[in-house]
């Protein structure tokens, strides 16, 4: 009697690459429009793309359905200008109220841990004013860490940033160049060569009491 043959292993699933764009003017934008149509293009099977000023008008987070699009990620990319050294008021909207103690970390929270955290930003200023001689005072890694530190809180991993210094100078053959190295940073994901020699997030737990009690979550501290 002829043995079953073996069934072929399923197809794996793919890569699910998060785009949060954050801007509060996007018809006047001059670079994070143009990121987000070169993610676009590559279809909804490889990109969620997710709007948050059209998708909250109101600023009346959803935080079900933004919990729900993590969930599905592997990478989640925020997409943002810089303004006034930190992201959009809707972007840090979404930070204060998505990522919450027990799903996004604290203990229990590890709804995020394992998946990578990719920042595409860009600032009006010139690369030249991020440094100690430059009216900015400091490089632009200097204004990272609060990125960094978010990330490791929730376990992600975050990843090396796309940076377009200059944006409101910057000509449209640039900006068109940075939007198609975008593009194919998020079609090549995770077979980026640096990767490889990026640690792994160090966990974060932060101890009892610098975490509200059950019936304090969401009062103001």
């Amino acid at each position: 009697m002829r043995a079953a043959a073996t069934p072929a292993p399923a197809p794996s699933q793919p890569l699910r690459r998060l785009v949060l764009l954050a801007h509060p003017d996007l018809h006047r934008s001059r670079v994070s429009r143009r990121l987000a149509d070169a993610a676009g293009l590559l279809g909804p099977d490889a990109v969620e793309l997710r709007d948050l000023y059209a998708l909250y008008p109101d600023y009346a987070m959803d935080v079900g359905a933004e919990q729900a699009a993590l969930a599905r990620a592997d990478l989640v990319v925020w997409l943002h200008p810089i303004q006034w050294y930190a992201p959009p008021a809707l972007m840090k909207l979404w930070i204060d109220e998505v990522l919450t103690l027990g799903w996004a970390y604290g203990r229990g929270g590890d709804a995020l841990r394992g998946k990578d955290l990719w920042l595409a930003c860009s600032t009006g200023g010139r690369e030249e004013a991020y440094h100690p001689s430059g009216y900015n005072r400091h490089f632009f890694d200097a204004f990272l860490p609060p990125y960094e530190q978010t990330a490791a809180l929730c376990g992600l991993r975050f990843l090396p940033p796309l940076v377009l210094h200059g944006a409101h100078g910057a000509s449209d053959a640039a900006i068109d160049a940075h939007a198609a190295l975008f593009a194919q940073r998020l079609a090549s994901y995770p077979a980026w060569p640096e990767l490889d020699e990026l640690p792994a997030c160090e966990a974060c737990v932060p101890p009892d009491q610098d975490r509200p009690r059950e019936a304090d979550i969401g009062a103001l501290s």
